[in-house]
């Protein structure tokens, strides 16, 4: 290669790789092709065989240029020629593009004219990515000197190409996230109950207090029993408040084990631990410009509570193995069904943590308190487990189903008559729904001797009592249907926490 083309070849390189739009990098190369040639006008396209169609991504003159998505549908003889471009070679040049049939009707739907037309076939391993198109417009015209210039650039140009179909694909599958991540939230708050049963009834104070505290920043503790339905109260307060649009992540602090529980919150570097091959960003920081729910707070282990009162003070945060300051803006909202004042006395809770969250505590009644939402709350399961068991019609509850479930106190909540509808449903999915057989009676609840007589008013042994007697009914499961965790309303893996920590056994090794 000559001094003169090496000197070309590097100076239109630096112009197509200089610019991160394809639109701008040959608006930069046509004013440097106008040095050599007489070009007025470039596009880029590619030919796309499924649609017998031209698609123009990008066009440049001398004036300006612009990024494109125009689909030009060719005629058959236009068609044909356009499959076997590459026929023609890496460079050609057409001198009568009114006569040429693909030229002819492209210029047509563009309305443009051109006395010659050189067409540079961008290829990668065989396969045609693309086509630059050059045009003079009057005289001169093209010569046979411009195609050797211009062949010189299929290289980098292929590379542009090929980047910006790519780039383009990104986005558009970026968009499609988007969008899909906008419908599954709209389905998740659908799902738990975008209008909050009982909003104007038994939980029209709660919703008063979470309609107050929305619209600001301040970290917001969610009190009440496990079931009652506080990670609903926290979707509310998120799609109530500036932050809708940005992410709301929940976090249920009692199933993370707790030597992965500063990795999942935090993140950590790569090479951090053993086993970390790759970087990974922990919850806060997918929650940044949104809000992060942390169910069971009460549950975090001492270590994670530092981190996380630093993150409440100052909103910034440092993955595992990594020096790097990591700024946040997110809303905290915290729950737990554990009294985390007695746990601050007791040593199990920091004191400056507990000071920091009850900033705007919020108790959250349990379903007992509130009878008066159980119809409601009945019609909205029973439509529910109708989506989700995809039943052909909904089934109704039988006569006095309803007295049946008023006169219960619900030791589970809300979560307990959602899994009861459910069982009532998968047992008799046309109707009518009965419920008495799924519910202790008053009279067998007044005749059964508790297992283990509780004989203290000590919150601590109540609970361990409570959850040792509820083992023994189910001869030590704690999964599953029937399992102590669904009895007792609790994730499965918050109870295995619970027994380890009150030395209960369950299991192969458990023993009345």
């Amino acid at each position: 290669m000559s001094n003169e083309k090496s000197d070309f070849f590097r100076e239109a390189t630096l112009r197509i790789c200089g610019n991160l739009e394809i639109e701008n990098a040959l608006h930069s190369l046509l004013l440097y092709l106008k040095n050599f040639m007489p070009v007025a006008r470039m596009y880029l396209s590619y030919y796309d065989d499924t649609l017998q169609s031209t698609s123009i991504i990008a066009h440049a003159d001398e004036k300006m240029s612009e990024k494109l998505d125009l689909i030009v549908p060719l005629p058959k003889d236009a068609s044909a020629i356009a499959e076997n471009i590459s026929s023609y070679g890496d460079v050609l040049l057409i001198e009568n593009p009114q006569e040429f049939p693909l030229t002819k009707h492209t210029m047509k739907v563009l309305n443009v004219s051109a006395s010659s037309i050189i067409g540079l076939m961008l290829r990668s391993k065989d396969k045609m990515v693309g086509t630059l198109g050059l045009h003079s417009d009057g005289e001169p015209k093209f010569v046979e000197g411009d195609l050797e210039l211009i062949e010189l650039l299929k290289g980098p140009m292929k590379i542009a190409m090929s980047n910006s179909l790519k780039h383009r694909e990104v986005l558009r599958l970026k968009d499609v996230l988007a969008d899909d991540n906008r419908y599954l939230h709209g389905e998740l708050r659908r799902l738990s109950g975008e209008e909050i049963i009982g909003a104007n009834f038994g939980l029209n104070d709660v919703m008063q207090k979470a309609g107050h505290v929305a619209s600001l920043d301040s970290p917001v503790l969610l009190l009440g029993e496990t079931g009652a339905g506080k990670d609903v109260i926290a979707n509310a307060i998120h799609y109530s408040s500036n932050r809708k649009n940005g992410p709301f992540v929940s976090v249920n602090c009692g199933a993370i084990p707790e030597t992965l529980i500063d990795s999942e919150l935090f993140g950590h570097e790569k090479g951090a631990f053993t086993g970390a091959l790759t970087q990974k960003r922990g919850r806060f920081e997918r929650a940044d410009k949104g809000t992060i729910f942390l169910d069971e707070i009460g549950e975090l282990p001492t270590q994670a509570q530092v981190r996380l009162l630093r993150v409440l003070q100052s909103k910034e945060i440092e993955r595992i193995g990594g020096d790097k300051t990591i700024q946040l803006d997110l809303r905290i909202i915290a729950a737990t069904n554990r009294d985390l004042e007695q746990m601050v006395q007791n040593g199990d809770f920091r004191e400056d943590l507990w000071f920091r969250l009850n900033v705007f505590p919020i108790m959250v009644p349990p379903l007992r308190e509130r009878k008066q939402d159980i119809p409601a709350l009945l019609q909205h399961f029973i439509s529910l487990k109708v989506r989700e068991l995809k039943l052909p019609q909904i089934p109704e509850p039988s006569p006095g189903s309803i007295e049946t479930l008023m006169s219960y106190e619900w030791p589970g909540n809300v979560r307990e008559l959602s899994n009861i509808v459910e069982r009532a449903t998968i047992l008799n999915p046309k109707g009518p729904l009965d419920f008495s057989s799924l519910i202790p009676s008053k009279e067998k609840e007044s005749h059964e001797q508790p297992l283990h007589s509780v004989s203290t008013d000590n919150l601590e042994s109540l609970i361990s009592n409570h959850i040792r007697s509820v083992v023994v009914r189910t001869n030590g499961k704690i999964h599953g249907p029937g399992g102590a965790a669904e009895i007792l309303g609790v994730n499965p893996s918050s109870l295995r926490n619970k027994m380890k920590k009150y030395g209960i056994k369950h299991g192969r090794s458990f023993e009345k």
